[in-house]
């Protein structure tokens, strides 16, 4: 299953957690407002910790790459 997936049907496009309703952006909000990863688990059963892992991480190594090219340009 993909951790993220994207579907006009639901939640409007938004990208979700695969298999879910619970929109990325939700996750987000969460930690910005200094809540922990386990209070969205917790609020939001459908998500794994595992999908929650998997998108920090594919995050993280967005943003890596995104820095290397700032630098190389």
């Amino acid at each position: 299953m993909s951790v993220v997936v994207a579907n006009k049907n639901i939640q409007g496009g938004a990208a979700c957690f695969g298999g879910t309703r619970v929109p990325i952006e939700a996750l987000f909000d969460y930690l910005e407002k200094d809540h922990t990863a386990a209070e969205f688990l917790a609020d939001f059963p459908t998500v794994s910790p595992e999908q929650v892992r998997a998108l920090l991480e594919a995050a993280k190594a967005d943003l890596q790459l995104h820095a290397e090219q700032a630098i190389t340009q």
